[in-house]
């Protein structure tokens, strides 16, 4: 076999082991992208009083750090409180 011909094949080779491998990572990107879509929909929704306490702290949290007013706080919080526990 000629020198040219080796090389020929040796990069042949060595474009399609690349094609190869970004395909292999594409997949494994697309596969874990699954799996963690699908742990987020099968995971168990928290019950009413769980979110209600999840956005207590958060506005609390965002009151201390003055992004909003006390008093918009307890709207908000009215408000969510009207939605979340009207539909249980």
């Amino acid at each position: 076999m000629s020198s040219k011909a080796a090389q020929s094949i040796s990069k042949s080779a060595s474009a399609a082991a690349g094609s190869i491998g970004t395909a292999a990572v594409a997949a494994a990107s697309a596969v874990a992208a699954a799996a963690v879509a699908a742990s987020i929909v099968l995971s168990p929704v928290p019950d009413a009083a769980s979110r209600m306490d999840g956005v207590h702290a958060d506005l609390l949290r965002a009151v201390q750090l003055n992004q909003i007013t006390a008093e918009q706080a307890e709207k908000f919080e009215a408000k969510l409180a009207g939605r979340i526990l009207g539909e249980t």
